[in-house]
Order: structure tokens, then sequence, then C-alpha cells
């Protein structure tokens, strides 16, 4: 993996985190997620003359990639809300970035990647560290505490989140060989946003659009840039690396998020996730140097 490529996944891992955070601080999670995309959608159209790549229409193929990969992202965006409701962000974060244990599989059977030996190791280092994360102590018991955990709805959602990323990332890999990762990014926060306002037509969330625009405007103004950032950084960095790598190294998201949730939010079981994390930061640094 390029410096480069590595320098801007690992920014995207940091914006990741930080609006992650802002999801799990915010109050009805699906109706600020929605205000994301929003301000988020506003900064990109606002900055459409300043893109330094060339304008051209999506060839039909490019928008079937945009479409499968927003809905993916939709359906793990809403899992993502659903687990945070009852999880803590140092555990339910990882979960949700499990996506590194299949998109080596898929890059390798779907897209004809390899991976180098050191590559495998650091990504079996990602794998282990987001499995013991969800440890409270160091004890023989406790190993098949995620075992135990999946009956736990949060867990479940989690897991199923960190799926359909994975299936979302292949399509978002495809889709920017041959198009402009900017434009493509565009278009995928825009078909988002519309999928997003069809489930918010539901009764059940009407009402609560004014009330959290209200409530968390500020979180909802910061949460713009940042997504943004996030967002293209990853693009960009994906176009230049293999997606069997790219997806993990993204993964030092989960040693910021574990941070924010120890240091700022006072979840428990510092050490042991905090341990973990570096694994996962290790695994990261393992495949930028292999």
């Amino acid at each position: 993996m390029s410096p480069i490529a590595f320098l801007l996944i690992v920014v995207s891992a940091v914006m990741h985190a930080l609006w992650n955070l802002l999801v799990k601080r915010s109050r009805h999670k699906t109706v600020f997620i929605w205000w994301m995309f929003v301000a988020s959608l506003s900064l990109f159209s606002l900055a459409l003359p300043l893109s330094p790549d060339r304008f051209t229409p999506p060839e039909p193929f490019t928008l079937l990639m945009i479409s499968m990969g927003a809905v993916c992202f939709v359906l793990y965006h809403l899992l993502n809300g659903r687990a945070y409701r009852g999880g803590d962000l140092s555990v339910i974060y990882p979960l949700c970035q499990t996506s590194m244990i299949y998109v080596p599989i898929w890059g390798v059977a779907l897209l004809g990647e390899r991976l180098s030996i050191w590559g495998i190791i650091g990504i079996v280092m990602v794998a282990a560290g987001a499995y013991s994360i969800q440890m409270q102590k160091v004890s023989l018991d406790e190993i098949f505490r995620p075992f135990r955990d999946l009956r736990g709805k949060p867990v479940q959602a989690a897991l199923a989140a960190g799926f359909i990323y994975s299936i979302g990332s292949i399509a978002e890999k495809v889709g920017v060989r041959n198009y402009s990762p900017f434009y493509f990014t565009y278009y995928l926060v825009l078909v988002m946003l519309i999928l997003m306002s069809f489930n918010l037509c539901r009764h059940r969330y009407r009402s609560l659009i004014i009330p959290e625009l209200k409530e968390n405007w500020r979180l909802i103004l910061i949460s713009g840039p940042v997504m943004m950032a996030s967002f293209l950084t990853f693009r960009y960095g994906l176009n230049l690396s293999p997606v069997s790598y790219a997806v993990p190294v993204r993964q030092v998201s989960i040693m910021i998020g574990v941070m924010i949730g120890i240091l700022f939010l006072g979840e428990p079981s510092g050490r042991i996730r905090l341990f973990s994390a570096l694994l996962i930061l290790a695994g990261a640094v393992v495949i930028r140097l292999g």
C-alpha cells in the first residue's frame, strides 16, 4: 500500500470515528443520521465547482455500483443507529467495523486481488483485536463472551452492519476504478439521502425531524464537513490501493472510537479495550509495511 493511500485512509478513519461519536451523542439516531447526510450533501453541492476532477455522466454500470453501494450503506447506517441505542460506543463501533473480515475474501474471490503473507498477518491481527474488544476481563470464561453476546440485539445489529458494509465496499472499489472518486461519492451520498428520506416518511420519524434539528443543530453543522472528509479521503485512498487492504487499515478508527468511549464517555473495561484497539492499530501497520 502506497504512503499516500495509507495516509488518506487513516485520515478517513479519524473522521469516521468522529461522526460516530456525534451519532452516539444524538437523541434520535436515525433522524440525526439523516440530518448528517443533509449537511454533507449541502456541503458537497457547494464544493462541486471546486472539484479537481472533470465531470462526465456516469455510465449505467457505474450507476449500478452507486445504487448497490447506497443500499448497502443505508442499511449499515440504520443497523448502526439501532446498535447504538443499547450498546457502548467502545464495543458497538468495533463490531460495526467487522467488514474487514469479509472484504479480503470478496477482494480475492471477486476482484482477483492477491494478499502477501504480511497482509494476511495484519488482517488476522485486526480481526483478533475486534474480537477481544468485547471481553470485560482476562479469563478463560471471557474468551467465549463474544459468542454469548450474540443473543443481544445491539451486537446482532452491529455484526449485520459490518457484513453489509463489506458488500458495499466492493461496489465502491469497482465503481471508482474508472470514474472520479469525487463525483462517485457525490452521487452515492445523494442516493443514500433519497433512500433515507423514504424511511423518514414513516409516522414514527416525521414528528422527530424538527425537534432533532432544534436540539442538535450544532452537532449537525459539525457533521457535514466531518462526514464529507471521511467519505472523500476513503474513496480516493480506495482508488489507490487494493480494497483487501484499504478496509482493514481503516479500522484504525476503532482505536479512536475506543479512546473516545473510555476517556470522554466513561465506558468500562478500559485496559482490555485499549489493548484490543492497539492490536488493531498494529495490524494496520503490518498491512502498510507489508
